[in-house]
């Protein structure tokens, strides 16, 4: 959908600091991908600069936006960024990281440009050092995926209300409720019961909770369920959840895919009876969404921002860490939902177009504001 915005936004210049966006992994580098390209729709900028830190794999940008090649070097990082501003006129700064938005403050003031930060989760959830704190309260808009987040930030910053704003993730349109079969059978998972996990496996980030719903799988087994837990995703902590598996004599029923391609994680997300990720750490949690934009059911936690992807319950189910157990054993017996209705509900609150009415919402009062 093409934003249509007032003929006296004038054209000028937008920059991009972040850790990944296109050709990046993660929730983090999708949202950066799904907020640039909004932009990009709304035509108000002459040009849309993007500087990664990480760029592993292959992309093809939206017309109009311009990625530089990735600078995982602090200095290559910061002459990058000097050297894109030669043309001058940029009206905004975009920092799609707390880590970065110390630079990005600088960059604001030299440029004079307005300064928009993205907090996510985690990371904000404390309160950071002096100098991001800094940047953080000088931002001319804070945009946060959650309420969750949002709370965090208020507490620890210096800033009015009306300056941090709840944009929440959007599900891409290829999320969509179809035939997982083909996946079953290759998986060799005709007949059984299938959970799903989506998600790091980050030595650094073991709140995903993997490691909750391998435990959980030998009482599920014992009250009868013929259930496989397939998880899909990399990273070093994946050999100690084998070995988990292995210790509980469980590896004919945990498989581990590693990362999947985007059709393939739809074929993923199609095949399963339940997603399932019982996480403690979630900003937000796209997984979710994703999983239900596909006809799946959702189970999570009623922790931080996992909530808010499962609508408090409206949408997903999220449970107690004391429930968790129980609750995955009654998602299991209980009759699955209807998949259009639920993929489409999904849809009406996390859309692509909702999220671009967000952005036009939040963003342009900013950009009439610069010009």
């Amino acid at each position: 959908m093409r934003i249509l915005i007032p003929e006296n936004v004038g054209m000028g210049r937008l920059l991009a600091l972040v850790t990944d966006a296109f050709g990046g992994k993660g929730g983090i580098a999708q949202y950066n991908r799904d907020f640039l390209a909004a932009l990009t729709n709304c035509g108000v900028f002459e040009s849309i600069i993007v500087l990664p830190r990480n760029a592993p794999e292959e992309f093809i940008p939206p017309r109009g936006l311009t990625q530089l090649p990735p600078r995982r070097n602090r200095v290559r990082y910061v002459l990058a960024a000097l050297w894109s501003l030669r043309a001058g006129d940029m009206r905004i700064i975009f920092c799609g990281h707390l880590y970065v938005a110390a630079f990005a403050a600088v960059l604001a003031r030299l440029t004079r440009a307005k300064l928009i930060v993205q907090l996510h989760g985690i990371e904000a959830w404390s309160r950071p050092d002096r100098v991001r704190r800094y940047a953080v309260e000088r931002a001319n808009l804070v945009l946060c995926v959650s309420r969750y987040t949002r709370d965090a930030v208020l507490d620890w910053a210096t800033i009015a209300p009306e300056r941090i704003v709840v944009m929440p993730n959007t599900v891409a349109p290829i999320f969509t409720p179809g035939d997982g079969a083909a996946l079953r059978e290759e998986l060799c998972l005709v007949g059984k019961k299938v959970l799903l996990t989506v998600g790091r496996m980050d030595s650094r980030e073991r709140y995903k909770g993997q490691d909750k719903v391998i435990a959980a799988l030998p009482q599920l087994i014992a009250e009868g369920h013929d259930v496989v837990y397939v998880i899909v995703g990399d990273g070093d902590d994946r050999a100690r959840l084998e070995k988990l598996t292995t210790i509980a004599g469980l590896t004919s029923r945990v498989i581990f895919t590693g990362p999947f391609e985007q059709r393939r994680l739809v074929e993923a997300y199609r095949m399963a009876d339940l997603f399932v990720m019982p996480s403690t750490g979630e900003g937000f949690g796209i997984a979710f969404i994703e999983a239900m934009a596909c006809g799946t059911p959702a189970l999570g936690l009623n922790v931080a921002g996992a909530n808010e992807a499962l609508l408090d319950g409206e949408l997903g189910t999220a449970a107690s860490e004391a429930d968790f157990a129980s609750a995955l054993a009654r998602q299991l017996a209980e009759k699955k939902p209807d998949r259009e209705m639920l993929a489409a509900a999904v849809r009406r609150r996390f859309g692509q177009e909702v999220f671009a009415a967000n952005l036009r919402a939040t963003v342009l009062p900013l950009l009439l504001e610069a010009t």
